[in-house]
């Protein structure tokens, strides 16, 4: 038989707080957690406004040394990943290392040890960087420092794949517990918020200039001009069915199908993407999850914010269930877009709001875009199906999709 594999555990380090209860709690009330750059001095730049995650102390989840040697985004990640295991009834180590295994996705890797890094290279009098600038910025420096800390010495990996990348560690996850490991640490975090990284990212032309943060970030709708960068994600413990039963494992739910293609041509800076290629990758997910598109409950978008992108995703949707999308919701106008770690922030989302039974409002549109009107969901309501797809779109073409199936909510009480 096909191995199974459930969530059990989830760890959100995100605008909305640290902590899954701070997440809903935000996403419930609907609060907005985008704001003015404070990592760094943003005054020269056309985009300042970013979600960044509010009062975190990396020292409540890393050693001096860990802090030392890694960039903001792996103490993000060791956050996120000791509040999973913590939620999953897990000891911080791995009782049995080569029946554990972490895989994540990542980026931009470690922006601000390698701005303040270079910074030293070419403007202290020294003209050195320090002897962990090697391996702090490298995009799989949070999985090697996850797995030395916590003993995970099963197969280990990092999926590339920008903002479709959070959903990519996902689906990697079930196949690697289908080859026979029974737990795997997977997800993502990210912090794309040093003056070297806003520069990246500004050069795609994406961004949001808007200074109110009430409105530089609108996706699918008609006032639509960019996205927000946002720092955080979440990460999860996903298990083998079997394993989770026999420990008497909560479960959030199942992940029974998941996608992923690519556009194989540069995007057209004015049309957008080509709508097929994200819609054969939503078609792919539900049919091997063996989902009809009738019986999606709710719909997870990538929601870029950008209008020709936006359209691209309405259209794709639109492709996949005709006449009758289910309902859409997403929560990033109320984070920011954090690439990778927002996509498993969605994913999270998910599982959360079948666990507390209750589909959480969409933070928008207001007035949705001409070609965006999509059934968008406008008051939070109970799950039908249980059944969520969550789409993601990373640049130069990734494009995934993932089917989650939400367990029965708890008893009262």
């Amino acid at each position: 038989m096909t191995a199974r594999a459930v969530v059990t555990g989830i760890g959100v380090v995100a605008p909305t707080g640290v902590g899954n209860d701070a997440h809903w709690t935000a996403v419930r009330a609907g609060t907005r957690r985008t704001g003015p750059i404070t990592l760094f001095d943003p005054a020269s730049y056309p985009t300042r406004v970013a979600g960044e995650v509010p009062d975190f102390d990396a020292a409540g989840y890393a050693d001096t040394r860990q802090r030392v040697q890694t960039d903001r985004w792996t103490h993000l990640g060791f956050a996120a990943t000791r509040l999973a295991l913590e939620d999953a009834g897990l000891p911080e180590r791995a009782p049995d290392p080569y029946r554990w295994a972490v895989t994540l996705a990542s980026s931009s890797g470690g922006n601000l040890f390698g701005q303040r890094e270079l910074q030293r290279l070419w403007g202290g009098p020294t003209r050195t960087v320090g002897a962990y600038q090697s391996i702090a910025w490298f995009y799989a420096a949070s999985v090697g420092q996850l797995s030395i800390h916590h003993q995970l010495k099963g197969p280990c990996g990092v999926t590339v794949s920008e903002a479709a990348g959070g959903l990519d560690s996902l689906a990697h996850a079930v196949r690697t517990i289908r080859r026979g490991t029974p737990l795997v640490i997977a997800g993502a975090t990210e912090c794309p918020l040093s003056p070297y990284a806003l520069t990246c990212q500004l050069r795609s032309g994406l961004l949001s200039d808007v200074a109110d943060p009430e409105r530089a970030y609108r996706p699918f709708d008609a006032g639509a001009v960019g996205y927000v960068p946002a720092e955080g994600g979440a990460v999860f413990v996903v298990e083998e069915l079997g394993h989770a039963l026999d420990r008497g494992a909560r479960i959030y739910g199942e992940i029974t199908g998941w996608a992923a293609t690519h556009d194989a041509a540069p995007t057209d800076p004015v049309a957008g993407p080509d709508p097929a290629h994200y819609a054969r990758a939503l078609r792919l997910a539900l049919d091997r999850a063996g989902v009809r598109p009738h019986d999606v409950d709710v719909v997870w978008p990538d929601a870029l914010g950008v209008p020709a992108y936006d359209r691209a995703e309405a259209a794709a949707l639109r492709a996949v269930f005709g006449a009758h999308t289910p309902p859409v919701t997403t929560q990033k106008p109320l984070t920011g877009r954090a690439h990778q770690g927002g996509s498993a922030l969605d994913a999270a989302t998910a599982l959360l709001a079948f666990h507390h039974n209750l589909l959480p409002a969409s933070a928008g549109p207001e007035w949705p875009a001409e070609g965006c009107d999509l059934p968008f969901l406008r008051s939070p309501r109970p799950p039908r199906s249980r059944v969520a797809l969550v789409g993601a779109r990373g640049f130069d073409g990734f494009n995934s999709a993932l089917v989650l199936r939400g367990a029965a909510p708890p008893p009262p009480g």
